[in-house]
């Protein structure tokens, strides 16, 4: 038998249906604006690339991904064996709440040592976050991207699994705006807390710290005035790096006369900052980086939560209704709104004479 551990969310299958209707609705109004214009077999004959059914298809794909995407939210699972308890079950927990703040500038791409051609600061940045969500058992974790602005990417959350998901599809390309607003950063994190939380709270920021152009000294001291610790992981070297360009492979980041964008490491501002937040700075290229912040996060008090797992001996197949879905819109996709050119020769539907 087949259960669900969130049912309520099958109340949005109720859109497929309203969406269903509104396409038929705009079917209809179309069909009367084209009368308008004459007799519709004429007009049609006047556009002889429309194709009668594709937009029905498509239509019908999509609300047939809609179906199984839904039905994966609902997160169907079935029982191996036949507990007692077949319901999900609770759990208690006790964790605190994290909010990473990663910076994507372009800086980032440099080198994170004094080798020009060593690992990028973003990669190394990656590692330490990864291993850092590896690490935790029942706290909760965020995820806030910044340079020149700020965007939340993941809302504190225990599900480690999209938290991993979300730090590989990172890139310099996610902020258009260049630069590093490490104060805006911290305000957004500080924002992403639900204030009634009583949680313990921090945020960790993980930058190169240079191109500084905001207050992030005066956003750290905000948020330790609201009960939040500031931790900072500096990475990149002292020396001046170029920083490669990633649309022309080879070659560097240059200024209108050539000279090559040298990017060094502010670590005076990465402690300011950490002091400030009343945290730690930890320099990133250190082997037990992770460890360091670790024992700092262990310092704070955990609070217990409930959350909820599921039984024992369970199979869950919602990848498949997943898989599923995205296969229909890749479908739905590549097919035309227009005749299919080795179906234009084909009727389909022919009067008895």
């Amino acid at each position: 038998m087949i259960y669900l551990a969130n049912p309520q969310l099958l109340y949005l299958l109720l859109l497929i249906p309203v969406t269903a209707l509104i396409y038929a609705v705009g079917r209809r109004m179309r069909r009367a604006r084209l009368k308008r214009f004459g007799n519709p077999e004429v007009i049609r004959s006047l556009m002889p690339e429309t194709s009668r059914y594709m937009p029905t298809v498509k239509i019908v794909l999509e609300l047939a991904a809609m179906f199984f995407l839904i039905i994966a939210l609902a997160r169907p699972y079935v029982l191996k064996s036949d507990p007692l308890d077949k319901k999900v079950q609770k759990e208690t927990s006790a964790g605190i709440e994290i909010m990473v703040c990663m910076d994507v500038s372009n800086s980032m791409l440099a080198s994170s040592t004094d080798d020009p051609n060593g690992v990028s600061r973003l990669q190394r940045a990656k590692f330490i976050l990864e291993k850092m969500i590896n690490s935790l058992v029942n706290d909760k974790v965020g995820l806030i991207v910044f340079a020149g602005d700020a965007y939340t990417q993941l809302p504190v959350t225990n599900d480690y699994l999209s938290a991993k998901m979300y730090l590989n599809s990172i890139t310099t390309d996610m902020v258009p705006t260049q630069g590093t607003a490490i104060g805006a950063a911290i305000e957004m994190a500080i924002n992403s807390f639900n204030p009634e939380s009583k949680f313990q709270k921090a945020i960790v920021v993980i930058t190169d710290a240079e191109n500084f152009e905001d207050d992030a000294v005066d956003a750290a001291k905000k948020a330790s005035k609201a009960g939040i610790q500031v931790d900072v992981i500096g990475l990149g070297s002292g020396s001046g790096m170029p920083i490669p360009d990633p649309e022309a492979p080879g070659q560097y980041f240059t200024y209108d006369n050539g000279e090559e964008v040298l990017s060094s490491f502010n670590p005076s501002i990465a402690k300011d900052i950490a002091s400030a937040g009343k945290g730690v700075y930890i320099d990133g290229a250190n082997n037990n980086a992770v460890s360091q912040l670790e024992e700092q996060l262990d310092k704070l008090a955990k609070t217990e939560y409930t959350r909820f797992g599921m039984p024992d001996n369970t199979l869950e197949p919602f990848p498949i209704a997943v898989i599923l879905s995205l296969l229909l819109l890749l479908i739905d996709v590549f097919l035309p709104y227009s005749k299919i050119k080795w179906l234009r020769n084909i009727n389909f539907f022919t009067k008895n004479q």
